[in-house]
C-alpha cells in the first residue's frame, strides 16, 4: 500500500507557531508541511497516549485519531496528563478531543470509543501513516500488530511500570521485526500499573519519546528505534537498547507480503 504526503501550506500564523520547530534543518518549511499533511492513529490515551497525543498536536500533525473504550477515572489524573478532574466519567476520547482542540485547533482530532478488531482495525490501520500503541494489555497490542503487519503501517510500541518502560519501532517493511518476532502471544500475562504501580513521569517520558521516534518517521529524519527495543530504568536512570531479529517462523509476520 502507498501512502502519499501532500505538501500543506503554512499561513503566518503557522510560521510562528511552528517557528522552532522550523528553525531546525532536519525539520525546515518542507518538514513542517509535511507534519502538518500527516495522518496518525493512537491507540490508547492513558499515561503513554495522554503525552504523545499532546505533542504530536503541537507539533503540528495534521490529522490524529484516539481510539480508547474507557472513561476517565480518579486514579488516571497522577499520569494521563491531558484529563482534569471536571473530565472524571467521561468518555476519555471525547474528553482528551476537547482539550487538544484547544491546543491547537489547526490539527483535525478524530475519535473512536470503542475496542477495534478484525476487519475494522485493519480498514483504521491502512488510512494512517503511522500507528502508536500506547495500550497497557497484551492482547490489544497483538491485534494492533497483526492490523499493522497485514497493512504494512509503521507502528511505535511503548510500555510502562514501576519506573521502568520501553519503546520500539517496526517499521514493517523488508526485514522488519514486529511485536510478535519479540512478544510470541502467549495470552495476557502482562502485570498492570493497577496490580503493581507506576511513576507518573515515566509514562509521560514513554510517552515523549514514543512522540520523538512518530515524528522522526514521519520526517524520515535520523535514527529510529527499528528492530531495537530501548529499556529504561528510570529509578537508576539506565537506558539501554537491544537488538530485536526478525523471528522467521514468526507466526504473524513471517509469511506476510512485504516482509520477504
Amino acid at each position: 500500500m502507498s501512502r502519499t504526503v501532500e505538501k500543506t501550506e503554512l499561513s503566518d500564523q503557522d510560521l510562528l507557531r511552528y517557528s522552532r520547530q522550523i528553525m531546525l534543518p532536519q525539520i525546515d518549511l518542507s518538514g513542517q508541511q509535511k507534519l502538518l499533511a500527516s495522518r496518525v492513529v493512537l491507540f490508547g490515551v492513558g499515561g503513554l497516549g495522554s503525552t504523545v497525543a499532546m505533542y504530536l498536536v503541537t507539533s503540528g500533525v495534521g490529522r490524529i485519531t484516539l481510539v480508547d473504550p474507557d472513561r476517565v477515572d480518579l486514579s488516571n489524573l497522577q499520569r494521563q496528563v491531558v484529563f482534569l478532574s471536571d473530565d472524571i466519567g467521561c468518555e476519555k476520547v471525547s474528553a482528551a478531543r476537547q482539550r487538544l482542540t484547544a491546543m491547537n485547533q489547526q490539527v483535525e482530532v478524530r475519535t473512536i470509543n470503542s475496542v477495534l478488531s478484525g476487519a475494522r482495525l485493519r480498514q483504521v490501520a491502512s488510512e494512517a501513516d503511522l500507528v502508536v500503541d500506547a495500550t497497557d494489555n497484551f492482547s490489544a497490542r497483538y491485534a494492533i500488530n497483526r492490523a499493522c503487519v497485514e497493512t504494512h503501517t509503521p507502528l511505535i510500541v511503548g510500555a510502562a511500570i514501576r519506573f521502568e518502560g520501553q519503546v520500539t519501532v517496526f517499521t514493517m517493511k523488508s526485514q522488519s521485526a514486529c511485536y510478535g518476532c519479540l512478544y510470541p502471544d502467549q495470552g495476557d500475562l502482562e502485570e498492570s500499573c493497577a496490580q503493581t504501580g507506576i511513576l507518573g513521569s515515566v509514562a509521560g517520558l514513554v510517552g515523549c519519546l514514543q512522540a520523538t521516534e512518530a515524528i522522526k518517521l514521519l520526517l524520515n529524519h535520523g535514527k529510529i528505534l527499528s528492530n531495537k527495543i530501548l529499556l529504561i530504568d528510570a529509578l537508576n536512570m539506565e537506558w539501554h537498547s537491544v537488538r530485536i531479529n526478525r523471528d522467521p517462523k514468526c507466526a504473524v509476520c513471517a509469511n506476510s507480503k512485504g516482509h520477504a
